[in-house]
């Protein structure tokens, strides 16, 4: 084990045995390259989930009580401890969810961006003054905290995730309670480690680590403390988050599941779209909500574009996340490879044509599942209708503009779409047509700090980043002053 990972392992301990001194059970969480075991934490249960909103519920007064420049510096603090900490924070990430080490030190400055953006967001919860209709009275609009929120955060990106949503939430006032994916509680707790050494009090930021989510996941959702819930993951379970929160009316913010079309015109710029297509597609092995799941290439170009792809996939090196020149790392688990390789059989029983499909690492333990390309696809096939969540490219073909925008748009989800084109009136047209939250023109990587991340129709429901970010997490109370 490298000094490193044991100086943010120790992070981590410190953390646990701060808050957890003597858990009655406890679960390891395991390497996805090698399903070692790296630690052991508390397995906490509904009454856990209970405390830690007791804490947050008694540390809210003392929080939203700060100035917001008050608060704004002990976020700024914050994110220059995760930066300082960042090569600790990237092996830990990388060790406990498998992304290659490079794209996992992408994530911890990308997650410290949100930090960053909402310290600085924090003085501009701005209220209004509206005319009044009469002259005895003064019409005005302010903002305050909501209150505790419940932050449920997925694996595929624990550390960024779970910084998207605590940054607006504590730079409003708000207090939390964090459930992280049980694959993945490592990079929360030792977030939250940070935080606390920044200065943020103890209670503002409270972890649950669990193997067993469902009970938890329900008292986050159903508490009569809690007044937000924030979600991302799978569309099905956030209708059930949604339902939950319902029966007390919380507020709820849901970043579901996408089902991505990359769409290639035939005066697009082939290179180009090829390097977005494998950033989009094979970043974190293909588990991410905004990568792309349905590649549509327009017949006068698609044998040039097979070519080039094709070529450029079977570069991509799989291994341990941990080597230097690895690109794509393991899956999560074993049942995410399994789900992966039905929908690629699936595919094939159907007609579809593997044109490509790489090698994992000799002997290895982990779970890796092979880089694949599969041609002629049909949307009758199930991994066009579902999210891949794997390193599986499924390409097809279109003729026209208005028969590709129909087939893009014909999905439940609306989180991302891509598409490359230069001809400047198809670019607006095509823009403004499809039905997605987020659209990538020439570009295969579309997230920032500045931009509201969020989708449409079953993808979710609010924003994440941006000054829109800030909104979710702030009640608008109106006063009518009379003299």
């Amino acid at each position: 084990m490298s000094d490193l990972l044991k100086d943010a392992l120790n992070l981590v301990q410190a953390y646990l045995h701060i808050k957890h001194p003597r858990p009655s059970t406890q679960y390891s969480i395991d390497n996805p390259a090698n399903v070692s075991t790296i630690l052991q934490v508390p397995d906490m249960d509904a009454h856990d989930a209970e405390h830690a909103i007791a804490q947050a519920t008694q540390t809210l007064p003392q929080w939203r009580s700060l100035t917001a420049r008050e608060r704004s510096k002990a976020l700024r603090r914050w994110h220059d401890l995760v930066l300082a900490h960042q090569e600790e924070l990237a092996l830990l990430l990388t060790t406990e969810q498998g992304k290659p080490l490079a794209e996992a030190r992408g994530e911890i400055a990308y997650g410290a961006s949100y930090i960053e953006w909402f310290a600085e967001e924090a003085v501009r919860a701005y209220g209004d003054v509206t005319p009044s209709n009469t002259g005895h009275t003064r019409l005005l609009t302010i903002k305050q905290p909501i209150g505790v929120v419940s932050i449920i955060t997925p694996w595929n990106f624990p550390n960024a995730m779970l910084a998207r949503k605590l940054a607006p939430a504590l730079a409003v006032g708000c207090t939390c309670v964090v459930k992280p994916a049980e694959d993945t509680p490592l990079s929360a707790l030792a977030l939250a480690a940070l935080a606390e050494q920044a200065g943020i009090p103890a209670g503002a930021i409270n972890i649950v680590t669990t193997s067993r989510p469902a009970p938890i996941g329900e008292v986050l959702c159903t508490h009569a403390q809690v007044r937000k819930v924030s979600f991302t993951g799978s569309t099905p379970i956030g209708k059930h988050i949604a339902h939950l929160a319902a029966s007390s009316v919380k507020r709820v913010s849901l970043e579901l599941g996408g089902n991505a079309p990359f769409i290639v015109f035939d005066d697009a710029d082939i290179p180009a779209a090829v390097q977005g297509a494998l950033a989009s597609k094979y970043r974190n092995a293909g588990q991410t909500c905004v990568c792309t799941n349905r590649f549509y290439i327009q017949e006068g170009i698609y044998d040039a574009f097979v070519a080039e792809y094709a070529r450029q996939v079977a570069l991509l090196k799989t291994g341990a996340g941990t080597e230097a020149d690895t690109q794509i790392g393991p899956l999560i688990n074993q049942a995410a490879c399994a789900k992966v390789d039905a929908l690629v059989k699936d595919a094939i029983r159907q007609g579809a044509k593997l044109t490509y499909q790489g090698a994992i690492p000799d002997d290895t333990q982990g779970h890796f599942y092979p880089v694949t390309l599969l041609t002629q696809v049909t949307e009758a096939m199930a991994l066009t209708q579902e999210e891949i969540f794997g390193p599986v490219s499924a390409l097809m073909t279109f003729k026209e503009e208005a028969e590709v925008i129909q087939r893009a748009n014909a999905t439940p989800y609306g989180l991302a779409a891509y598409f490359y084109a230069r001809d400047i009136g198809r670019i607006w047209r095509v823009a403004e047509a499809l039905d997605y939250g987020m659209i990538g023109i020439n570009e295969g990587i579309i997230s920032n700090a500045a931009i509201p991340f969020g989708g449409v129709k079953e993808s979710g429901l609010g924003r994440e980043g941006s000054r829109h970010g800030l909104d979710d997490y702030l009640e608008t109370k109106f006063l009518c002053m009379g003299f």
